[in-house]
């Protein structure tokens, strides 16, 4: 039975070059891109650099639930089972934007989409022989901090402050989601890609910030290379019984205290479930 991927924000940079190495390793690989026509290009580049066929697109927006909703629905009424999912899709938004729902936009997405989208999907994970999850976030979340009575960071907000939050709410999601997945046969870690050259932080609408990420460009890692420890924990034996751990270049790395603190995982564990029970 061929092995089923699922990649978000798969349309560029880390994204791409992993669905493209998942696509040469054998998989079937869905790709989540919030804009269909980008991701429409996106698809046939990565046929044409994989050289694989077994790669498809639905369109998803992970700042929006009902988005979410109708994707999962359309990827369930494709596939039983789900092998790998990578949490990849990330924003990086200078001034405070809110999504759908009217949750700040850096945690709306990066945090909030992904777990409302790795629970509708976790009965396909369990059917996989063994699902695993793959959250990318980011060495931004040392700098991270959590207010439950602010979560929409309606005061004060700092593009700095929002981003790390979100990459903090991610390492603390997993935390969780290790504990309650505990005697199943899925596992989640998560991942600190390194400075890597993509299209975050670059208005999806105005192209603000494209120059600036261009001039920086020489000095950051290519998509390709900062996407290695992801597929390496999407496929390798070596990591196949590990979970719960955060890992740099490869390797097992150290998370903040905050991240490691049970308490505020549950606590953001409780907020986020609430959020999605009022869209329902």
């Amino acid at each position: 039975m061929k092995k089923v991927a699922i990649v978000t924000g798969a349309n560029s940079g880390m994204g791409l070059a992993t669905t493209i190495e998942l696509a040469k390793q054998g998989f079937h690989v869905v790709m989540m891109c919030r804009n269909e026509e980008k991701g429409l290009r996106a698809l046939k580049d990565a046929i044409s650099q994989s050289q694989s066929s077994s790669i498809e697109l639905i369109q998803g927006d992970l700042g929006s639930f009902e988005s979410i909703r109708n994707f999962a629905s359309a990827f369930q009424t494709k596939s039983e089972h789900l092998d790998v999912l990578i949490n990849n899709a990330g924003v990086v938004t200078v001034k405070r934007e809110l999504t759908s729902e009217g949750h700040e936009a850096q945690l709306g997405v990066n945090h909030l989409g992904h777990f409302y989208l790795t629970q509708l999907l976790l009965n396909e994970l369990q059917r996989a022989t063994q699902g695993r999850i793959i959250v990318v976030s980011s060495g931004a979340h040392k700098w991270g901090k959590i207010d439950i009575q602010d979560m929409e960071m309606s005061r004060g907000y700092n593009v700095a402050k929002g981003y790390g939050r979100s990459k903090l709410a991610n390492l603390l999601f997993m935390q969780e989601l290790t504990s309650r997945l505990e005697g199943t046969n899925v596992t989640i870690n998560a991942v600190h890609p390194g400075a890597v050259s993509t299209n975050l932080g670059i208005n999806r609408k105005t192209e603000f910030g494209r120059i600036f990420v261009n001039l920086l460009k020489p000095f950051f890692l290519t998509p390709t290379q900062g996407a290695q420890t992801a597929i390496h924990l999407a496929t390798s034996n070596e990591v196949a019984s590990i979970s719960g751990k955060y890992f740099y270049q490869m390797k097992e790395d150290t998370m903040s205290k905050l991240a490691q603190n049970p308490h505020l995982a549950k606590g953001l564990w409780l907020w986020s479930e609430q959020q999605i029970n009022k869209s329902i």
